[in-house]
C-alpha cells in the first residue's frame, strides 16, 4: 500500500519510519529544495511517550546525545542579581522522561534513520488531489502526477494538505494572542549550559547556547491582541514587526535585533492552534501540527506529533490498511491528549509571557520557589500549569507489532 506524506520535519519522517516498518510503502514530499539539516529552529521537547516512541525506533541514544544540554535558566534583571532556576529540577516535577533537542537536529536524525528505506522528493509540493475509487491521484507543482492509496498531511500549521482537503486552511487556526520568533546569533556572552531570559510586560527575550556549533539562539515571545497581517513567507515584513515589537527594550535586546539581518534561519509565526472536529476525510488524514497544533511553545506540540505519527501508523497496521477503520481509531486514541493540549494553551501563554509588571516580577520567583515547596503543594500548582505535559505523560502506547 502506497502512502504519500507531505512534510519532512518531525511528524512526516516519524510516520514514514513506522509505515515502512509495518509493511507500507511511504513517499515523503517536501516543498524545500533540500532538507534543512543541522541545528535550525528552536529547542523542542520530547516528553513521556514521545521518548518511548523514539526509543522503540532505536534512536534514543542518538537523540539524547544531541540534546541541548541547557541545565539552567537565569532570569536577568538589568542592574540586579539574576534569579537562577534549575531546569532539570523544574521539568522533572512534571515529566519523568524528557529530552530537549533542537528541532532541526531532531529532523535530521529522523531523516537519516529513514532515507535508505523511504522515498523522499524534495523541492516539490502537492498541487491537487482527486480521490476516486481505490486511490488518490495527486498532481504536483513540478513532478508528474502519481497515484497513492492514502495521503497524509504532516506539513505544519500552514498545511497545504489541510487546505486542499477541508477548504480554507486558515479557518481552522485559532490565534491565542502571541508570537514566537527565533534565529541564530553569535554566542557573544559565552553561554554554556545556561539560558538567559529577559521579561517585560507582554514580552520575553531569551538567549541560549547551541553547543554543537558554538553559536547561540535568540528567542522572542510577545503578546499581541490582534494578529499581524503578512504572508508567512514574507521574511522582511516579519523582521520589521519583530523590531517594532521590541523597540525600546533594554538588556541585550538591541544587540540581538542588530544580528537579525545576518541570520539565515530567521523564523516568526503566530502562537496559534489548529482545532478541527476531525482530521480525516476519505483517504486523506492529518498528523501533528497540520491537524491539531496546540500552539508553538505552549502545548507539547512536537511530542504530540511524534505520538500521533506512531499511533496513525499502528492503527493502519492493525486495520490491515483499511483507512475507514484506522483513521477513526487514530483520532480516538489521541483525541483526549489533543483536547487537553488545546485547553491548556492559553494558560501556558499566561505563564510564559507575563501580562503585567507584577507578573513579570512573580514569574521567575515562582519558578525558583516551586521545587522548594512541599510535594502536595507542588502537585496542586502543577495540575494548573503542567496540564499538557501531564496529559502526555499519562498516555500509554499500544504495541502494534
Amino acid at each position: 500500500m502506497k502512502v504519500l506524506i507531505s512534510g519532512a520535519s518531525v511528524a512526516g519522517p516519524t510516520l514514514a519510519y513506522w509505515l515502512h516498518r509495518f509493511g507500507f510503502e511511504p513517499t515523503v514530499v517536501e516543498r524545500t529544495p533540500q532538507l534543512r539539516r543541522g541545528l535550525g529552529g528552536h529547542a523542542v521537547d520530547l516528553f513521556g511517550p514521545a521518548v518511548d516512541v523514539v526509543d522503540r525506533m532505536g534512536l534514543l541514544p542518538t537523540v539524547t546525545e544531541a540534546r541541548t544540554r541547557t541545565e539552567q535558566i537565569s532570569f536577568v534583571r538589568p542592574g540586579r542579581t539574576p534569579i537562577d532556576v534549575d531546569m532539570r529540577g523544574l521539568v522533572g516535577m512534571i515529566a519523568d522522561r524528557h529530552v530537549e533537542i533542537m528541532r532541526g537536529e531532531l529532523a535530521s536524525i529522523l531523516y537519516e534513520a529513514t532515507r535508505h528505506d523511504v522515498e523522499y522528493v524534495f523541492g516539490d509540493s502537492i498541487k491537487a488531489m482527486d480521490s476516486s475509487g481505490d486511490g488518490v491521484r495527486v498532481s504536483f507543482e513540478r513532478g508528474p502526477a502519481r497515484r497513492f492509496d492514502l495521503v497524509v498531511g504532516a506539513d505544519g500549521l500552514h498545511s497545504n494538505v489541510r487546505g486542499l482537503t477541508f477548504g480554507d486552511a486558515g479557518r481552522f487556526r485559532r490565534y491565542i494572542g502571541g508570537y514566537l520568533a527565533v534565529y541564530t546569533v553569535p554566542n557573544h556572552l559565552r553561554l554554556d549550559g545556561r539560558m538567559l531570559t529577559y521579561l517585560a510586560p507582554g514580552r520575553l527575550a531569551g538567549l541560549y547556547p547551541v553547543w554543537q556549533t558554538g553559536a547561540a539562539r535568540a528567542t522572542f515571545l510577545f503578546r499581541r491582541a490582534e494578529e499581524f497581517h503578512y504572508h508567512h513567507r514574507d521574511l522582511d515584513r516579519q523582521r520589521t514587526l519583530l523590531r517594532e515589537s521590541f523597540a525600546g527594550d533594554g538588556w541585550e535586546v538591541p544587540r540581538l535585533l542588530a544580528e537579525l539581518d545576518a541570520a539565515d534561519d530567521f523564523y516568526l509565526d503566530s502562537i496559534s492552534q489548529v482545532v478541527m472536529d476531525t482530521w480525516s476525510r476519505g483517504r486523506v488524514t492529518l498528523v501533528g501540527d497540520a491537524g491539531y497544533s496546540p500552539g508553538p511553545a505552549v502545548g507539547g506540540g512536537t511530542s504530540t506529533a511524534v505520538v500521533g505519527a506512531y499511533v496513525l501508523a499502528g492503527e493502519l497496521r492493525a486495520a490491515d490498511g483499511d483507512h475507514d477503520t484506522a483513521f477513526p481509531a487514530y483520532e480516538r486514541e489521541i483525541g483526549e491528549l489533543v483536547r487537553r493540549g488545546h485547553a491548556m494553551g492559553p494558560a501556558m501563554m499566561k505563564t510564559l509571557i507575563p501580562r503585567t509588571a507584577q507578573q513579570a516580577w512573580l514569574t521567575p520567583r515562582g519558578a525558583w520557589l516551586l521545587p522548594r515547596l512541599p510535594a502536595p503543594l507542588q502537585r496542586g500548582l502543577l495540575s494548573l500549569q503542567g496540564g499538557p505535559v501531564r496529559a502526555l505523560s499519562a498516555v500509554r502506547l499500544k504495541r502494534y507489532g
